[in-house]
Formats: C-alpha cells, sequence, structure tokens
C-alpha cells in the first residue's frame, strides 16, 4: 500500500486515539493529518518516557515517509538519515530481524533515501545506496524490499531472472527460457493478501482475452510460517492452507502454475502483493509493478507487449 493511501486510511482513526494505542499508531494518525508538529511531540514524549526503542525508531521512521509523500524532500532526506542512525544504533544491541520494529524502520530509511535520490534525478546514485544496502543485509527479512526499489529504479528492460519451482501447485511450472516468444504476466500472491483475492478475476478475464496472443500467466508464492488458523504453522501444513485458499478464491486460474519460492519473492523484490511482473517475448522485463492494477491498465499494458 502507496503512503498517500495509507494516511488517507488513516484520517477516520486520527479522531481519537485509543489509550492502548502505541507510539507507532500515534504518529501515523498524526500524519495522517498532515500534522508533523503533533507527531514530532509524540515522538518527543515517548523518548523522555521510554528512550529510543525499536518502537520508537519505527515511529520515527514514518515521518521520512510522509515528509517524502509530501514531496518535501529536504526533509525527507534528514529524517531518514536519523532513522538509519538510530536503527544502527540499535543492531548494536540486537540482530536485525530479533523483533519486528527495526526492520520496518531500517527498510523504511534506505527506501526513502533512494527514492529522494531517485526524485532528484540521481538515479546512479539512487541504485547504489541500494545495492550497498543489499550487500549489507542480503540475508535479512528486508531483502525483498531492497530489491523491490532496485527493480523500479533498473528493472525494466532487463532479462527476467529464472524462477525456481521445485515446489509447486496447479501445473508444473515451465521455464521462463521455454516461454520465450510469447508474452508473460507473473502474478506475486500472498495467502493472506486481499488486494490479490480482488486481482484474481482481472488477470482471469485477461488470460482469457489475450490466450490467442499467447499469454502465459504464472502465479508465483511463497511460504509465511503461519496461516489463519496457525501462528506457527508447518510447511506442510502452510502448503494444504495455500492449497485451499486457491482453490476457494482463485478458481479461474486453477490451472496457472504456482512456483512455491522465497527465492522468486527475493529476485523479483515482492514485498508488496500483488507485484505484478509483465515480460515481452524475448524474455525481458516490460512491467513491473508492486502492487493491484486496475483492468483497463493492466489490458493496455498487456496490449503494448502483444503487439511488438
Amino acid at each position: 500500500m502507496g503512503v498517500m493511501k495509507f494516511l488517507k486510511l488513516l484520517i477516520c482513526m486520527a479522531v481519537a486515539i485509543p489509550a492502548w494505542a502505541g507510539i507507532v499508531d500515534e504518529v501515523r494518525a498524526a500524519l495522517a493529518q498532515n500534522n508533523f508538529s503533533a507527531a514530532d511531540s509524540d515522538l518527543s514524549s515517548y523518548r523522555a518516557k521510554n528512550g529510543v526503542t525499536p518502537e520508537y525508531v519505527e515511529a520515527y521512521s514514518w515521518m521520512a515517509r510522509a515528509a517524502l509523500n509530501a514531496h518535501e524532500y529536504d526533509q525527507a532526506a534528514a529524517y531518514a538519515k536519523q532513522t538509519n542512525v538510530l536503527a544502527v544504533e540499535q543492531l548494536m544491541q540486537r540482530p536485525l530481524d530479533a523483533e519486528p520494529h527495526l526492520p520496518i524502520a531500517l527498510g523504511a530509511a534506505i527506501e526513502v533515501q533512494s527514492q529522494v535520490l531517485a526524485a532528484r534525478g540521481q538515479r546512479a546514485q539512487a541504485v547504489a545506496v541500494l545495492q550497498t544496502a543489499l550487500h549489507t543485509y542480503g540475508t535479512t527479512s528486508i531483502r525483498a524490499r531492497l530489491q523491490k526499489n532496485l527493480n523500479l529504479l533498473s528493472f525494466e528492460g532487463r532479462p527476467a531472472p529464472a524462477l525456481r519451482g521445485e515446489k509447486f501447485l496447479g501445473s508444473r511450472p515451465p521455464t521462463l527460457a521455454a516461454l520465450k516468444g510469447s508474452p508473460v504476466l507473473l502474478f506475486f500472491w500472498a495467502h493472506w493478501c486481499g488486494d490479490c483475492k480482488a486481482e484474481a478475476p482481472i488477470i482471469t478475464q485477461l488470460r482469457t482475452e489475450f490466450a490467442s496472443k499467447g499469454l502465459t500467466v504464472m502465479g508465483p508464492t511463497r511460504l509465511y510460517g503461519y496461516t489463519a488458523q496457525e501462528e506457527h504453522a508447518a510447511p506442510s501444513a502452510e502448503l494444504a492452507y495455500i492449497d485451499a485458499v486457491r482453490k476457494r478464491f482463485y478458481s479461474g486460474l486453477l490451472d496457472m502454475p504456482v512456483p512455491i519460492s522465497t527465492y522468486n519473492f527475493d529476485m523479483y523484490g515482492a514485498s508488496t502483493t500483488p507485484t505484478l511482473v509483465l515480460l515481452d517475448r524475448a524474455g525481458k522485463v516490460a512491467m513491473y509493478h508492486p502492487g493491484a492494477l486496475p483492468y483497463d491498465q493492466l489490458k493496455a499494458e498487456i496490449e503494448k507487449v502483444v503487439a511488438r
């Protein structure tokens, strides 16, 4: 979900903050009303009482994201830099993935830093920031997020990375090399993702419309370690759950190959679901889009590819 969309959704909760709300919720709510002063006051009060905690660092990272969304690039860069400093200080005390707040904060700081550089026309510098971060944090949970931002800057026009498909649902996934000559739509989805379920009928319809043009659809997904019923699910249990979700919500795409691999999500930066990746007949990335797309927009992109 984009920052603007998220902030708009929070406006309704900004009027009254529940007593149990944490600092992250308080800061988000203030920023939903574009009230940086109130957000800063909330942060100062929290820090005076609790010091700098991972939760504080995540809350602070929202200042950077909100400033970027407002096109206040100097502010965004400053907030991102300070978030990075605070996060690195925390890493002296704990691993990045020891709790949930710190990876969110650090990922946001690096993301904002790169997007500010890109917005200023410094694309090469933005790519360098992300490549350095991938080298440093490529084995942590923020790897896919970093790759997503790098892909947004440099993916289109490049050969699509091969997919791993040792584990799969539906029909056996063909290799992308075997699909050269045909346009391919990669639909990265997750079993918990409501936007993915809403996108499925659109993809089903477009696959039917462009079948005569050779469009192939593949639906990579991955294991997340939990299901709606189990907080900590064994791989076999989660796989069975994914299959049940697929049969219930993706009935028009049951013959779609579904390779299951975290590697695919990391390589394609699919930290946002759905992520839609369109490949041209030469096997190169023609469109890279984290998030859902409406029918008309996705159809227009497919038309460009099949016409080439």
